[in-house]
């Protein structure tokens, strides 16, 4: 039975998450109340990329006061298992370290206290002696004989290399006019959203169940891998998210290890638990999206048609493979060939890991590292054979009558229309962009025009991931596809109606788009729908496949809605058509009344209709057992699992964008200007315009990040370098433009409502479309992201002149980027003679007096002294334990000091040479040069700070030891050595 009238769905009403949003009354994670005695707790962190835990010495921390817990790896491994891994590799995959660290970030200790604070105070006196061993980043020397192994029982740091073939792709590349490649080395970058993770744990010995609340979006294929991992069955672990979570981008499926941590530390001080993630902490060590390196080589015609593709991909998953991944490297797979026409596919899939924080899901998981490569591969080809870029999309794109459309690697296209597409989004607006470029570059101004064109996969089917295994192994594990979405409607003793899915939102609006669509199945106001969307697995319905992820809500979820509310509204025509002595069909909803059509007098209002299975249950007519719920799981037939060929259909919806973008660059500074941007976008029906709206300018807003801004660096040595957003670059609103969004609507024949999905859609085609454009307007061929000024301005330069051979000038020292060395030298001058300096600079009194912020020194030799110390570096204030040593003895002439200093907030090693020269005046010139390193979270926070830290740390010693020199002359010499140093 169809709805009587379409009132609210396509419309854009206002949202009902708005005003509690709008006037600070949402409710996130840590505005819930917690149960009285709950403690907070604090994590301590790794400060090195790799190294052995040789031990940890807690007792310290555990004996303050307010501290219940001090909770390690060995604590943990006693009571879990080692996280489920998305492959089968002999990996121990711990959400925290119990040997060995193998990323900056990597939880080492739980401390669990009264309050935060306490909790963070007792992290300083835990103590950690580290075995610092060689660490590797790129994944690419990752696989190389002599890199350092993460994982010993695994062997190798390349822990999956997968082969597929489609079609005939030898045969077409040997016929092929010409062979194009490009080679890509995607960045990583992750979502930030503005709400960091948070836990609340309690554990019940009792009954033995874990009650966790986390802002936590699902896939809820992470409840079992939890489940296992707290050794416990799934009835027993309930998971609860919160009404409101402040952005996730994908990134909150991170939040999973810790629900583990956090659960133990509960379990541990037998009182709930308590811990909100910080920026520092969220930055450094939730997930990222994956950095890849990738060789795409395309068969070409020499009127630009592409026969077939080669892909080498390597996948870059960091210290470990957490679950879901490599979902990032495997969701494209049926996607491919994007939105062209390749009958012929050779792939190579590897997956490396490396000495950085584990990757996972964010915001279009594995399509900008796809498109980027492939729409790249689209401007070479036009190019290199002197196309026009536009006419090579045109001919490469799939014919609009062949849809549903079966790809080479198996996904199946659901609908489409990409010429007409194409066509309306350049029609008046490529040639005005074509009249500004020739202006521009008449005037010597360097402008360019871009291209994208993807397809917008959506609604995963949760088999894809198999698919890095062998068709043996998937027979041996058993079949795994689908894509089950849930709600439930429910009506109440007064006739109101409630929906309830299984989707946690982050902000998209999902409470008013259920109001419009169940409002719309029968006849009420949109605002009588009251939409709940916080959920809990320990008594709502869900499934496995249950969350808000790939784009699902609008084409699953309200999908599945609809048929809930639909199954209702069709028993309670049965009952209204008894009542009203009519046929069924001729019942009808609108208005807020149930009615015979054609006959106005005949009409009940829908409450009572609606409530009478509450309160005269006796009276439900044949075949009608009750109107009180009505709860639908749905899943798409067109998912199926993995075929022996390897073919999937790793979605079920597909849309279809085209981007096109005219920049303006500045080769002096670096600096680009938007001049347009034009979107184009088919994402089937739009069920509520202002929201599609709002999908599309957001996700262009994190892809200007990741085209010119954001990438979490690292060292060589694995030191994180962009632990705060002075370092890590995000957009705002004065940096992103306006630009101009087109529809097409096809609507999916797959989907309840033809809906398909829209989140993620430009976060795949704005990069490449922008860097098409700057390559065309700087004549360059490889392009890095992000396309930082610094970067451009390079690109735009002209070579340098060959310096004359001649030339005596110095070549200067290659910078490493991100490099965080320290060197300097100078001299103070202390009064008193070089014998008794020397004799203080042995003396453990002496230096623990001297040193600033020392809290002790203890001495293991003559030349060998151990200190506890605090130091700070602008915002990064911590405890150190240091290591210093005298070498190279020239008594009282001259000294080598080397020494290391180890602590939460970081690491750091170097080594000084320190000279005593009479003055003549009963006094000794001191002088020193140092050169030292520093990593862990002291690098990546005040790195821009350290020199003059350095050097304000150095003053403060040598002014102490004058005061201790000439005890009688102590302000003056203070301050003109603090000066000097």
């Amino acid at each position: 039975m169809k709805a009587e009238t379409i009132s609210w769905t396509g419309q854009s009403v206002e949202r009902v998450e708005d005003a509690a949003l709008l006037t600070g009354r949402g409710r996130f994670i840590d505005d819930l109340g917690i149960r009285p005695g709950t403690l907070h707790a604090a994590i301590l962190r790794s400060p090195h990329a790799h190294a052995d835990i040789l031990s940890i010495g807690t007792g310290a921390a555990a004996a303050l006061p307010g501290v219940v817990a001090i909770v390690t790896g060995r604590d943990l491994a006693r009571l879990t298992t080692p996280m489920v891994a998305g492959l089968k590799i002999a990996a121990e995959n711990w959400p925290m370290a119990v040997e060995r660290v193998r990323y900056v970030g990597e939880p080492v200790a739980i401390a669990v206290a009264e309050n935060r604070y306490l909790a963070e105070d007792a992290l300083d006196a835990i103590e950690i002696a580290y075995k610092p061993l060689p660490a590797i980043v790129d994944p690419v020397a990752s696989m190389a004989e002599e890199a350092p192994v993460l994982h010993e029982k695994a062997g190798a740091n390349l822990v999956s290399d997968r082969r597929f073939r489609y079609g005939e792709p030898e045969p077409a590349f040997a016929a092929a006019a010409h062979t194009i490649s490009v080679s890509i080395a995607y960045p990583r970058n992750t979502g930030a959203p503005m709400e960091t993770f948070g836990v609340v744990a309690e554990y019940d010995p009792h009954e033995g169940v874990y009650d966790i609340l986390a802002n936590f979006q699902g896939p809820f294929s992470i409840h079992t891998v939890l489940a296992r991992a707290l050794k416990v069955p799934g009835n027993r672990l309930r998971l609860r998210m919160p009404p409101d979570s402040g952005g996730s981008f994908g990134v909150k499926q991170g939040v999973a290890p810790y629900a583990v941590l956090i659960g133990v530390a509960a379990r541990i001080a037998g009182r709930p638990v308590k811990w909100i993630e910080d920026r520092l902490e969220h930055l450094g060590a939730a997930v990222a999206a994956t950095n890849r390196v990738t060789t795409l080589k395309a068969a070409v015609s020499a009127q630009g048609r592409i026969s077939a593709l080669d892909w080498d991909q390597i996948e870059d998953c960091g210290a470990y493979p957490r679950a879901p991944e490599p979902a990032t490297l495997y969701r494209m797979h049926g996607n491919m060939t994007g939105a062209y026409d390749i009958r012929h596919v050779a792939m190579r899939n590897r997956v490396v890991l490396t000495n950085k924080a584990p990757t996972g899901l964010v915001r279009g998981f594995g399509g900008p590292q796809v498109y980027f490569a492939l729409e790249r591969l689209m401007q070479r080809i036009a190019v290199e054979l002197r196309l026009d870029p536009l006419d090579v999309i045109r001919r490469n794109l799939i014919p609009a009558g062949a849809f549903p459309y079966r790809t080479a690697t198996g996904a199946l296209y659901d609908s489409g229309d990409y010429q007409a597409a194409v066509e309306q989004a350049v029609a008046g607006r490529l040639a005005e962009l074509e009249q500004r470029r020739h202006a521009a570059r008449a005037a010597g101004r360097h402008y360019g025009i871009g291209f994208a064109a993807a397809v917008e996969p959506s609604v995963s089917n949760m088999g894809y991931i198999t698919t890095v295994l062998t068709a043996e192994e998937r027979r041996k594990a058993g079949p795994k596809n689908g894509a089950q979405a849930t709600a439930t409607v429910s009506i109440d003793p007064v006739g109101s109606v409630s929906v309830h899915v299984a989707s946690t939102p982050q902000g998209q609006g999902h409470r008013t788009v259920l109001a419009q669509v169940v409002a719309d199945i029968f006849g009420l106001p949109h605002r009588d729908i009251r939409v709940v969307a916080d959920l809990d697995t320990g008594k709502d319905a869900w499934s496995i496949a249950s969350g808000n992820y790939s784009s699902r809500f609008a084409a699953a979820v309200a999908g599945a809605a609809h048929l809930a509310a639909t199954r209702l509204r069709d028993k309670l025509a049965l009952i209204a058509a008894e009542q009203l002595e009519a046929e069924p069909g001729q019942i009808g909803f609108a208005g807020g009344a149930v009615f015979a059509k054609g006959n106005p007098d005949k009409t009940i209002p829908f409450g009572r209709i609606a409530a009478l299975c509450h309160w005269s249950p006796a009276l439900l007519p044949d075949g009608v057992d009750q109107t009180i719920r009505e709860t639908a799981f749905w899943t798409p037939p067109q998912l199926t699992a993995p075929s022996e060929r390897d073919e999937i259909n790793s979605s079920l919806c597909h849309g279809f964008i085209f981007d096109m973008a005219g920049v303006e660059v500045d080769p002096s500074s670096g600096k680009i200007r938007i001049d347009r941007y034009v979107t184009m976008h088919d994402c089937g029906r739009v069920l509520h315009p202002g929201m599609v709206e709002g999908q599309i300018r957001g996700g262009f807003a994190q892809a200007l990040g990741a085209t010119f801004y954001e990438e979490l660096a690292y060292a060589e040595d694995g030191a994180f370098l962009t632990g705060t957003f002075a370092d890590y670059l995000l957009p705002t609103a004065t940096e992103a433009p306006d630009i101009e969004i087109l529809h097409i609507e096809t609507p999916s024949p797959f989907t309840p409502l033809g809906t398909k999905g829209v989140g993620e859609g430009n976060c795949m085609s704005t990069p490449v479309c922008l860097a098409n454009a700057v390559a065309d307007a700087l004549g360059v061929s490889d392009i890095a992201l992000p396309l930082t000024p610094a970067r451009l301005a390079a690109l735009a330069a002209e070579p340098e002149p060959t310096r004359p051979a001649t030339s005596r000038a110095a070549a200067a020292p290659a910078a490493r980027p991100g490099d965080r060395s320290l060197r300097g030298e100078g001299e103070a001058r202390v009064g008193a003679v070089p014998e008794a300096i020397w004799a203080m600079l042995l003396d453990v009194d002496t230096l623990a007096s001297i040193i600033p912020g020392c809290h002790g020194v203890q001495k293991l030799s003559e030349t060998h002294f151990k200190a506890d110390v605090t130091l700070g570096v602008g915002p990064v204030k911590g405890r150190y334990k240091a290591e210093i040593r005298l070498e190279d003895l020239d008594e009282p002439q001259a000294a080598t000091l080397t020494g290391s200093v180890s602590g939460a907030l970081g690491t750091g090693s170097g080594s000084g040479r320190v000279t005593l020269t009479p003055d003549g005046k009963g006094g000794t010139v001191i002088g020193y040069a140092y050169e030292a390193a520093v990593g862990g979270k002291v690098a990546a926070i005040g790195g821009r700070l350290l020199d003059g830290a350095a050097k304000a740390i150095i003053g403060q010693f040598f002014a102490a030891l004058a005061r201790k020199a000439s005890p009688g002359k102590p302000g003056l010499l203070a301050r003109l050595f603090g000066r000097r140093a």
